[in-house]
C-alpha cells in the first residue's frame, strides 16, 4: 500500500520510474536518429499512391527518321553508353514514334534502369522514370529496409521494437502524481525555455502514445511477419477446399492499413501531421540530456 500510495503522489522519487527513465533516455539516444528518418519518411509515403500517380511516368515521343534500329543494334548502341552493363531490350512500343526501353543492370548489384532511347539514331534519352517516381521508390526502400535489403529490414524490426519499448517506459516516466498530472497534459507556454522544452515532450508524448506504440507494433509485424502469421495458423489452421478470408488474415491485412493510415484522406492528413511528433520528441529529448547530463559533465 506505501508502494501504491508513493507512486500515485510522488513517483519521481521511486527506484523503478529511476531505473525505466535511464532506459528511456538511453533508447532514445540510440535510435533517435533511425526514428527522426522512420518517422519523415513515413509522413511522406502515407501519400505514396498520390505521389506515384502525380510523377507517372508518360511515353516519350522521337521524330520517325531513317531506319529504324534492330533490337541488336539498340543493345549495340546502349552498350555504348553503358559497356559494362547487362542490356536488353525491355519495351519497344509498336508506334513508330515511342522511344523503346531499354533494361540496363550495372556489374556490383547497383539494380536495374530502364532507360530511354531514340529506336532511329540510339541516341540516349535519360531515365524512363521520373525523378520523382524514382525519389518516392527510395523513400519507401529506406522506410522499409533501411536501404539494406533483408538485413536493413531486420534492423528496421528491432528498431520497432526499441520504439515500443520507449513508449511504454515513456508513459511511466510521464506520470506526474495525483497533483500534477492535468497539468502534464498541456504545454506551458509563459514558463521558462528549459521548462517549454520539457512540456513539450511530456505532453506530445502523452497525446501521441496510442499511435506511437501502434506504429512500433505493426512495423514489428511488417519486419517479422512470419511469428504472427504462425499464430494465425495454429489458430486457424488452413484448409485447403475452404476460400473464405480467415480472420486472422483479416486482421493481419488490418495491421498494415493501420500503419500507413489507409481510410481516406482526413486519416492520411492526421497521421502525416502525427508522423511529425517523433522528430520533436527527439530534438526535445536531446536537449534534456545536454542540459541534465553533457552540461554538468563539460562543468566538471
Amino acid at each position: 500500500m506505501a508502494v501504491t500510495g508513493s507512486w500515485r503522489r510522488q513517483p519521481q522519487a521511486m527506484w523503478l520510474r529511476k531505473a525505466l527513465f535511464q532506459i528511456h533516455l538511453w533508447a532514445g539516444l540510440a535510435i533517435g536518429l533511425y526514428v527522426v528518418v522512420i518517422s519523415l519518411t513515413g509522413s511522406v509515403l502515407v501519400y505514396r499512391s498520390e505521389l506515384r500517380q502525380y510523377f507517372n511516368p508518360e511515353p516519350r515521343t522521337v521524330a520517325v527518321t531513317g531506319t529504324r534500329f534492330s533490337p541488336d543494334a539498340l543493345v549495340a548502341a546502349t552498350r555504348d553508353h553503358f559497356p559494362e552493363a547487362e542490356i536488353e531490350v525491355w519495351t519497344e512500343p509498336d508506334e513508330p514514334d515511342l522511344a523503346v526501353t531499354m533494361s540496363v543492370e550495372e556489374p556490383g548489384g547497383g539494380g536495374r534502369d530502364l532507360l530511354l532511347f531514340d529506336p532511329y539514331t540510339g541516341e540516349y534519352l535519360g531515365n524512363s522514370l521520373p525523378v520523382g517516381w524514382r525519389l518516392t521508390t527510395w523513400t519507401l526502400d529506406l522506410h522499409d529496409n533501411l536501404l539494406g535489403g533483408e538485413a536493413g529490414r531486420t534492423v528496421n524490426g528491432l528498431g520497432a521494437a526499441l520504439l515500443g519499448v520507449m513508449a511504454l517506459t515513456g508513459l511511466v516516466i510521464w506520470w506526474p502524481g495525483t497533483e500534477g498530472w492535468k497539468r502534464a497534459l498541456l504545454v506551458d507556454w509563459r514558463a521558462s525555455w528549459r521548462r517549454v522544452n520539457w512540456s513539450i515532450h511530456s505532453a506530445f508524448g502523452f497525446w501521441t502514445l496510442l499511435f506511437i506504440g501502434m506504429w512500433a507494433f505493426t512495423g514489428v509485424y511488417l519486419a517479422f511477419p512470419e511469428p504472427f502469421t504462425a499464430v494465425v495458423d495454429y489458430l486457424e489452421p488452413f484448409e485447403e477446399d475452404n476460400f473464405d478470408p480467415r480472420t486472422g488474415d483479416q486482421v493481419l491485412y488490418w495491421f498494415s492499413r493501420l500503419h500507413f493510415g489507409r481510410f481516406g484522406w482526413a486519416t492520411k492528413v492526421g497521421w502525416a501531421a502525427i508522423g511529425l511528433v517523433p522528430p520533436v520528441m527527439f530534438v526535445t529529448g536531446t536537449i534534456m540530456w545536454w542540459n541534465r547530463v553533457v552540461r554538468p559533465w563539460l562543468a566538471r
